[in-house]
């Protein structure tokens, strides 16, 4: 088991309020991602669950039980940091058995969960190594193999990813994926890499500034973020906004006027927006495209970053900044005029508040 549930929990230190009336329920075997820019609380707030912090106020549960004033070595977690913490001087095999022999566990059945981990995690080889003699990704498994020989309630990782290079970091995060289906165990993951939640994540937790903005799959929040922030912080490239007014709202169509002049419509099913308020239309970069014709948008390339299999371009519409994602490989250059459309782009309308207004289907 690992049910997971947090009720109206707050966190202070001293007189500064880091974390306010988080309120979460996350299911036994559910891998969720909690992600934000730094300082959001997420840190915090997977210490309180670890035990490591104290909950200023609320209820936190596990299986049912409140654990507000449980120790963090009586519930049954694991947790994985980000620097390792490896103790340098044991062997591989010995760092996995430590926290089994405090236990005073049977030889034999650490034995055994040892060889499970080490196979699991394919360390087999560096299991009579120190940790000096590994990789940053060897280190990295081991320090999941302890989590693992624990057989705990859940997986709780801190940024377990962030000291390895690019590469390494997406093996690795396959390998956690992989991981997480065969044990089926709950795990709570903090990242501030919104490529990692939406990969890894069964859901994911958006926090800003103490916060929940927003819980959902990954593609519940990318297709229909909540507002505009989680807009510009799920997705990659993040999206754009464009600036504009909405000049007529009603049967299930807008009309939003950007600034520069051109007019676009777009379907939504929400009022909440009153006929010339201001209005921010968001939409993706991959979702933009080149217009041949005169009927586009039109827009000065300010960069270009070639990739091969497709282009970033840079471009200004109007005096504000905007990126398009095309497949491919294109003859531009900075400085060239050009026009873009969003005729096929699943446009999102933001009100001035920051909140979506929702879009007809």
């Amino acid at each position: 088991m690992g049910h997971i549930k947090l009720t109206n929990v707050t966190k202070s230190f001293g007189a500064v309020d880091v974390l306010h009336g988080i309120n979460l329920d996350i299911k036994d075997g559910e891998l969720v991602v909690f992600v934000g820019p730094s300082g959001c609380g997420k840190s915090t707030l997977l210490r309180m669950i670890a035990g490591l912090e104290k909950p200023t106020g609320g209820e936190l549960a596990i299986d049912g039980k409140v654990v507000n004033d449980v120790p963090a070595a009586d519930r049954g977690l694991a947790m994985v940091f980000q620097s390792y913490a490896l103790y340098p001087h044991m062997s591989v095999r010995q760092n996995l058995a430590f926290g089994l022999e405090n236990t005073r566990m049977p030889k034999t059945e650490i034995a055994e969960r040892i060889g499970e981990a080490a196979r699991m995690l394919e360390i087999e080889p560096y299991l009579e190594r120190r940790p000096g003699q590994l990789s940053g990704g060897q280190r990295q498994r081991v320090a999941i193999g302890r989590a693992i020989v624990r057989r705990p309630v859940a997986f709780l990782l801190d940024e377990p990813l962030s000291n390895l290079d690019a590469e390494l970091r997406g093996s690795t995060r396959a390998e956690l994926a992989a991981l997480h289906a065969r044990l089926s165990a709950t795990m709570i993951y903090v990242t501030h890499d919104q490529v990692e939640a939406m990969t890894l994540a069964d859901r994911i937790v958006v926090l800003r500034a103490g916060r929940i903005e927003q819980i959902g799959t990954p593609l519940e929040l990318y297709n229909k973020p909540a507002n505009r922030f989680v807009a510009g912080f799920i997705g990659s490239p993040h999206m754009n906004f464009l600036e504009g007014t909405l000049e007529a709202a009603g049967a299930g169509t807008a009309v939003a006027t950007l600034k520069g002049g051109h007019r676009l419509q777009v379907p939504i099913t929400d009022n909440a927006a009153a006929s010339g308020s201001p209005i921010t239309l968001g939409v993706r970069p991959q979702h933009i495209t080149l217009d041949a014709g005169e009927s586009g948008i039109p827009a000065k390339i300010r960069l270009v970053e070639a990739l091969g299999s497709e282009t970033v371009l840079h471009a200004d519409v109007a005096g504000q900044k905007i990126l398009v994602v095309t497949p491919g490989q294109h003859d531009l250059a900075p400085g060239s005029d050009i026009r873009l459309s969003l005729a096929a782009a699943p446009i999102h309308l933001f009100n001035d508040k920051g909140l979506r207004l929702e879009r007809a289907v």
